[in-house]
């Protein structure tokens, strides 16, 4: 299939795509799959495990299978670190589908949700939350960061559409970044002045240490429902990820999924945020990862970004508990230490288009 380059660097993308013969290597895939399931089962194993006070394997089977509530180990347990295990995984899910689908949506190989801004946006509405309704439930949270997340994502593309000779993947990533950095500022004075920094002080670090129950009740229904909007639409993303004009010509309505795709993305990055506060970079390693393990078709890119995000974000969270104990490391500082470097190389690759 031959596709003629149109302008802006987001080209640049959709050849690299083509360049790979749109093919998707199913065997890897299921492969990736089938070995990312038995991995994360191993890692909550090892999450729920370690801590302050390591847990042998055993106790935590016999907690999960055999609850006995005078057991304060087996409430440890219950209470504090499956709630949190869980959270790692949703999240690390969450964030790394929603940078799957904005890179094919966008055609954009620097787009993820910290990135174009979406989590500062959704960390933004939590502090106005908690500044001027301060008695927010958690479900309240949760869609004060959906709006947030939706907020920030017209700001960038506002912005990005004053842009001369259009919007660029590196213009793009620059105007979610100012955004990003101007609703941080904005979130800090405000917490300032209204004397909510250390409520707030969580999301901005990240993290998913102490998280309950209520919080793994709220998102699951948003991970049914996303995720599974979000393999409905693969199909359709990976022709999104050919440009506008081959997925016209192919019977699709662009404009349809732009909406639906985005409107996921904002529903797994809001809940992402209300849960576990700023993480970056995971919504935008691994999805190029998965890209190049089993190709360019979003039907297997999808659901591996899934289980290797939630994998990712797990082990993340580990390392976060293990290197500096007793004292916890934020996991957002575990995510960056991988996605910075990540990102001036694609920055790099794509800026020489300028």
């Amino acid at each position: 299939m031959n596709i003629k380059e149109s302008e802006g660097e987001g080209v640049r993308f959709s050849k690299e795509v083509e360049e790979e013969e749109i093919t998707s290597r199913p065997f890897v895939a299921i492969l990736i799959l089938l070995a990312g399931i038995v991995a994360l089962i191993f890692s909550l194993g090892a999450s729920i495990s370690l801590g302050a006070a390591n847990v042998d394997l055993k106790t935590v089977w016999d907690a999960v299978f055999q609850y006995n509530r005078d057991l304060y180990t087996h409430q440890i347990i219950q209470e504090l670190r499956i709630p949190r295990a869980l959270a790692a995984g949703f999240v690390g899910a969450f964030l790394a589908v929603s940078g799957a689908i904005m890179q094919g949506l966008t055609r954009n190989p620097l787009a993820s949700p910290s990135i174009m801004g979406l989590s500062s946006g959704s960390v933004f509405m939590i502090v106005i939350a908690f500044a001027f309704f301060p008695q927010t439930s958690n479900i309240g949270l949760m869609i004060w960061s959906f709006f947030g997340a939706g907020m920030a994502a017209g700001i960038v593309f506002m912005v990005g559409a004053f842009s001369k000779r259009g919007l660029s993947p590196v213009k793009l990533a620059l105007a979610g970044t100012a955004v990003g950095m101007m609703l941080s500022s904005f979130s800090t004075a405000i917490s300032i002045h209204y004397n909510v920094a250390q409520n707030v002080s969580f999301w901005y670090a990240g993290g998913v240490s102490g998280t309950e129950w209520i919080s793994i009740k709220l998102i699951f229904p948003v991970a049914v429902v996303g995720l599974i909007i979000a393999f409905v639409l693969a199909p359709s993303i990976t022709l999104m990820s050919l440009g506008d004009e081959v997925a016209k010509g192919l019977g699709l309505r662009t404009a349809f999924v732009r909406i639906v795709g985005m409107l996921v993305v904002l529903l797994l990055t809001g809940a992402a945020v209300s849960v576990a506060g700023t993480i970056g970079f995971v919504g935008l390693v691994i999805p190029h990862i998965c890209r190049f393990l089993v190709g360019v078709d979003y039907r297997w890119v999808i659901p591996c970004s899934a289980v290797l995000g939630a994998l990712l974000l797990i082990l993340a969270d580990i390392g976060a508990r293990m290197i500096n104990p007793p004292f916890e490391t934020p996991v957002g500082v575990i995510t960056a230490m991988i996605g910075v470097p990540f990102f001036l190389y694609l920055a790099r690759r794509e800026g020489r288009g300028l």
